[in-house]
This record gives C-alpha cells, sequence and structure tokens, in this order.
C-alpha cells in the first residue's frame, strides 16, 4: 500500500488505490492492514478475489490458507469538492441495520462465481466495511467511538449466519443446537482450501517460514483445525462458546482443532465406546512380491472396531448423528437400526438435513464423509 495521510497532491493524481491481502487466516494481521487503510483516510468499496495462489505451494500444503488472495478496492474518503472529509460521524444503529442486507446480497453472488470458505468470508469485507469507512468516525447513541475491531465482530457473525443459511437451504437454523451450527460453518469455512483425504490443519506463521525453507509440512494433528481467533469469532457469532464445547472442539496454544468423530467417540457412548482402530500403512512391494494380490487377497488395513450400542441417546442433533456414524463405522448394523428406528433418532428432520449437509461439506474420501453416506444410505430402506 502507498500509504500516508491523503494530501491534496495525491488527491488530484490518485483517486483509486488497490490493496492486496495476503492469503492467510490470520486474523490479526487481516485487522492490522485494514486498520491502516481506514485511518489513513481511504474508504473500502469493494473486495474480489484473484486466483494468484498455486494449490501445490509448499505454503498451503495441509493447512487452512486462501486459496486467493482478496484485493480492496479503496476511494479517498473526500467530498465533491475533492477537500478530504473528516467530520463525517456515522451511527453505528444504522451501520448495524445495513450490514446484513450487504451480505445478504454478496453472499450468493460469490457463490454463482465458486467462491466459498475462508474465501467468501474475507471476499465479505469490502461490502461490509464500505458501510462502516464511509464515515470518519462511527459512534454509538452514547457518543463511544465503535472501533474496527468491533465493527468486525459484527461482520464474522452475519457472514457466519447468511452462511448457513446457504448450508442448511429452506430450513430454520435456529432448530439446530449450537454444536451443529458451529460444526456446519467450521467446516464450510475449511471448504476452499480441503484436499481429498488430508485434513486441513493451521500452523503458525513461523511454522510456515521453517516450512517453506526446509520443503516439509508438519501437520498439527488430525481433524479440521483453524486459527483460534477465527474460530472464536466463527463461534461467537453463532451463539456458541468454544470454552462449553470442549467434548466437540480442542484449543491449544493458537490453534482451535474441530475433533474427528472417532475421538469422539468415549464422550458419546461412555466406557462402551471401544478403541477406534488404527489404519495401518501399506507396505510398498514390487508387483512381482505382492503376495496378497497374486491371489485375490485384500491385506487388511484396520481391525474391526469393538464398540457396543448407545446406552444413551444424544442430547443434541449432532451428538445423535455421530453416534450413528460411529455405530456404522463399527460395522453394527442392527445397533444402528435400533438406534435410528427404535429409539426415535430416525424420525428427527433435522437429524437427516444435517447429514445431508455434512455429507456435502467433508472433504472426499475422509472418513467422515464415508461414514455419514453410510448413515443416509439406510434412511429409505428404514422407512424415512
Amino acid at each position: 500500500m502507498k500509504g500516508g495521510v491523503l494530501n491534496s497532491d495525491r488527491r488530484a493524481t490518485y483517486k483509486l488505490m488497490c490493496v492486496p491481502l495476503p492469503p492467510s487466516k490470520t486474523t490479526s494481521s487481516w485487522e492490522a492492514i485494514l486498520q491502516a487503510v481506514v485511518t489513513a483516510g481511504w474508504m473500502i468499496t469493494g473486495s474480489w478475489p484473484i486466483d494468484t495462489e498455486m494449490e501445490s505451494r509448499v505454503a498451503a500444503q495441509g493447512q487452512a490458507r486462501l486459496a486467493s488472495s482478496v484485493h480492496l478496492v479503496c476511494r479517498p474518503r473526500e467530498n465533491a469538492d475533492g477537500s478530504f472529509r473528516n467530520d463525517d460521524i456515522g451511527d453505528w444503529r444504522d451501520v448495524l441495520q445495513e450490514l446484513p442486507k450487504r451480505i445478504h446480497e454478496w453472499m450468493p453472488r460469490l457463490a454463482e462465481e465458486g467462491v466459498v470458505g475462508a474465501d467468501a468470508i474475507f471476499a465479505c469485507l469490502g461490502p461490509a466495511l464500505e458501510i462502516y469507512s464511509q464515515h470518519s468516525r462511527v459512534e454509538k447513541a452514547s457518543g463511544e467511538e465503535v472501533s474496527l475491531r468491533e465493527y468486525l465482530e459484527q461482520v464474522w457473525a452475519v457472514v457466519a449466519k447468511e452462511a448457513l443459511n446457504m448450508i442448511f437451504a429452506g430450513a430454520d437454523t435456529s432448530d439446530f443446537e449450537a454444536d451443529a451450527r458451529l460444526t456446519a460453518m467450521w467446516l464450510w469455512t475449511l471448504s476452499a482450501t480441503k484436499d481429498d483425504g488430508v485434513d486441513t490443519v493451521t500452523k503458525s506463521e513461523n511454522a510456515d517460514d521453517e516450512d517453506e525453507s526446509s520443503g516439509s509440512v508438519k501437520p498439527v494433528g488430525g481433524g479440521f483445525s483453524l486459527e483460534f481467533d477465527a474460530a472464536r469469532k466463527i463461534a461467537q457469532g453463532l451463539g456458541a462458546h468454544l470454552e462449553k464445547l470442549r467434548s466437540l472442539v480442542e484449543v491449544k496454544g493458537e490453534t482451535a482443532r474441530l475433533l474427528p468423530v472417532s475421538e469422539r467417540a468415549l464422550f458419546l457412548f461412555g466406557k462402551d465406546a471401544g478403541q477406534a482402530p488404527e489404519k495401518k500403512k501399506k507396505k510398498e512391494v514390487s508387483p512381482q512380491l505382492d503376495l496378497f494380490k497374486v491371489l485375490g487377497i485384500e491385506e487388511a488395513t484396520e481391525k474391526e472396531w469393538d464398540v457396543t450400542a448407545a446406552g444413551k441417546v444424544g442430547e443434541t442433533v449432532l451428538d445423535r448423528l455421530h453416534q450413528s456414524m460411529i455405530l456404522f463405522a463399527a460395522g453394527r448394523g442392527d445397533a444402528l437400526k435400533r438406534f435410528l428406528v427404535e429409539d426415535g433418532v430416525g424420525r428427527d428432520q433435522r437429524f437427516w438435513r444435517l447429514a445431508q449437509a455434512f455429507s456435502a461439506l467433508y472433504p472426499a474420501n475422509t472418513e467422515e464423509k464415508r461414514w455419514v453416506d453410510g448413515v443416509l444410505a439406510r434412511k429409505k430402506g428404514l422407512g424415512f
């Protein structure tokens, strides 16, 4: 950014500025850039994601990186005669009233262009910030100035709610508990950077630099991870609190991890959860020496998951869906049928709507995708 406070010479020669934002999901770095732009007297009028990043680049492999660079379109905040405008005070109530309308108009347009997940969230910054940055300052009724950070919290909340309405098209998202809403939004946020069969994770910026130099990537763990501040803002916008969802989200340092379904088994089934089987890496052998292939026998890659039927039906729709997925994964077809039919879990239409949404959100070739599709495949045969 060619920065500095606006002056008459710059207004005469420089009426438009485009600020490329780096493909990072670290919210603090984004907020610092945005604050500098607004403070310098620029009005952000739009934002456009541009595919400038190679999916195969080392820094993006196995990480929650943006698939695009988002460019902000900025104009000087000035009067009709070209003079710098620094006395326009916006009303906080008017800004909050306009924000949902702007996001509602913008997100479907992004979706039509194939911009989803975190790319869509950050691409909404331009239209959202125009409402705020067109004023030299925004004040509440008490006269207290509204900071950019406080406004961005509202932007994240509105974007999260709009995204949920797109994920659960035609359904009332308030019917789902906070854990289901958070999980759906979490997976949607990562959907722009998912790799088939690879869990998406984040790392610290220092680790990014080390990996770029060494050419190696060290994931932080299984599951689906986000920078903690981004996860906190998403949860807050959905009325969820990460500290109350410890059976679903694990927080370590600056990373929040949405636990894999298999890691929730003990919470969902108690002591009868059994031990989730660990996949064995298949040894690479030459075609001439692969006896299993010669005999037409598939090498066993995992042992049976010895889990019993759910003694207690989960309290939330998400818990009940995860219980069903685990029963399917363990090969407990009869127990799954009893759970869905006799226990009445399958009579709740929210259960099937959530399963359908997760089927579309989980990365292909992941265990969760296979398990939820297996549950969905039994819907018609069980009379639902």
